[in-house]
């Protein structure tokens, strides 16, 4: 009877231990989702503002400074977050979505809207399989790390070049790198939020915070291969 009973207590451990996990895993996915409205939302608004995008495409100082506020957001709250409040860390998290929603806001008058829902729809099924595969998945996906993150700064140098060289052909090269590269970063940080749960060890506070930088990170996947989406399947205006 005594060893039925350690079985038992040990199963009750194991599910509570389970279902505080996927807690924490639903939180960040909420955070999320928060900032993707917020981000739709902001884009959508100054798209239809003719005096903001007048603005917005002619001023390419404002352009650029938003980007880099963008940059400075993310590189701020990515070293930071151990020490930042939770309030602020998210504050900083919701000022970047709305930001993004100001820059991504010219890709309502670039493509159609039924490319944007249908790049949409696409992205949120593809980017569902990837979030299931790397929650269930028990291979260790920290092994591809390296080569996922070469990847992106492979894009973003291509990128760079691109913008002098014009190529059709090295866009649709770094459309598809995109693709694989950030499919592979939905799984892994989708894996990773397993780890910040474990690895806080009981540290709400910290395990909060960590949540916030998971959240920005499943965000910016999804934007991302969103983005990517767009420029593959996307009719232009």
């Amino acid at each position: 009877m005594q060893e039925n009973y350690r079985n038992y207590g040990t199963f009750e451990e194991e599910y509570a231990t389970v279902r505080g996990m996927n807690a924490f895993i639903s939180k960040v996915f909420g955070w999320m989702f928060i900032g993707l409205l917020l981000t739709a939302g902001v884009a959508y608004y100054v798209s239809t503002n003719v005096n903001l995008v007048i603005t917005l495409v002619s001023n390419s100082f404002l352009f650029f400074g938003l980007l880099i506020g963008e940059l400075v957001l993310v590189a701020v709250l990515s070293a930071r977050i151990t020490k930042l409040k939770y309030g602020t860390a998210l504050g900083m998290f919701f000022g970047y979505a709305a930001l993004n929603g100001v820059t991504l806001s010219i890709i309502f008058l670039a493509y159609t809207g039924s490319s944007i829902v249908t790049a949409f729809g696409i992205t949120a099924i593809t980017f569902g399989i990837m979030c299931i595969y790397g929650y269930f998945t028990k291979a260790d996906l920290t092994q591809f790390r390296t080569i996922l993150f070469m990847g992106l700064i492979g894009i973003i140098v291509l990128s760079v070049v691109n913008i002098f060289l014009r190529s059709n052909g090295v866009e649709w090269f770094i459309s598809i790198l995109s693709l694989v590269v950030f499919l592979g970063l939905t799984a892994y940080d989708m894996q990773k939020l397993k780890a910040y749960y474990f690895g806080t060890e009981g540290d709400m506070a910290l395990r909060g915070n960590l949540g916030i930088i998971g959240a920005l990170a499943l965000y910016l996947d999804f934007i991302n291969l969103f983005l990517t989406t767009l420029r593959l399947f996307g009719r232009r205006r």
